[in-house]
């Protein structure tokens, strides 16, 4: 059984939204895209490569899906271990509106979100992957289905634009595993659930008690 593995690029206050450039996701009227952009090193590709070496398949929102649909196809070097995984792999795009992909070795999945991913995972050797795809991240996280996140925090604020843990999500707790901090300054955190958070107070006992 595959493991689900959620990688996501945040701000230091949260902001998800359009990190890969200006027209990649405006909606709410954000003018802020492409902020990851600058942070990209060496440092970073590596990690890139390291995650991308570990897929057995692809799990996708529809947003982020048609931005990937719309360049991965065109990147055809055989030695690009991103492309070459992602036009050859298996990818699942949830969406209630995608009748027609074109992008070779697309599902689309339809139904019960908790039961169509378990399926997914079960069938799949190698990590089910899910990169961006803010809205279906947070489903996957509130049905603790995602069992391990890589969370690339960029040492930039915004003060604007949508946020991946946003309020209302399911408490969750996590057990922190792998940290490295790029030569931009980009820190990548590995964690992986644990369940529900524990609770305990600093609260000096009442001395009468």
């Amino acid at each position: 059984m595959g493991k689900l593995v959620l990688t996501s690029f945040i701000t230091l206050d949260g902001v998800h939204q359009a990190p890969g450039g200006p027209t990649e996701d405006p909606s709410g009227g954000f003018t802020q895209g492409g902020w990851s952009v600058p942070y990209g090193d060496d440092d970073f590709g590596r990690f890139v490569t390291e995650v991308f070496s570990d897929v057995g398949a692809f799990l996708l929102g529809r947003r982020t899906y048609d931005i990937f649909a719309g360049h991965w196809p065109r990147m055809t070097d055989p030695a690009d271990p991103v492309a070459t995984k992602l036009n050859s792999l298996p990818k699942y795009v949830a969406s209630s509106s995608l009748t027609d992909p074109e992008w070779a070795g697309t599902t689309v999945i339809r139904g019960d979100l908790a039961e169509e991913v378990t399926a997914i995972k079960d069938k799949t050797r190698g990590e089910v992957q899910v990169h961006g795809s803010g809205a279906l991240a947070r489903s996957l996280l509130a049905l603790d289905l995602v069992d391990t996140v890589h969370l690339l925090s960029f040492p930039v604020v915004l003060g604007a634009g949508r946020r991946l843990f946003a309020d209302g999500g399911l408490p969750t707790a996590f057990r922190h595993t792998a940290a490295r901090v790029t030569g931009a300054g980009v820190t990548i955190h590995t964690y992986d659930l644990a369940g529900r958070p524990e609770y305990g107070t600093y609260e000096l006992p009442d001395a009468g008690a």
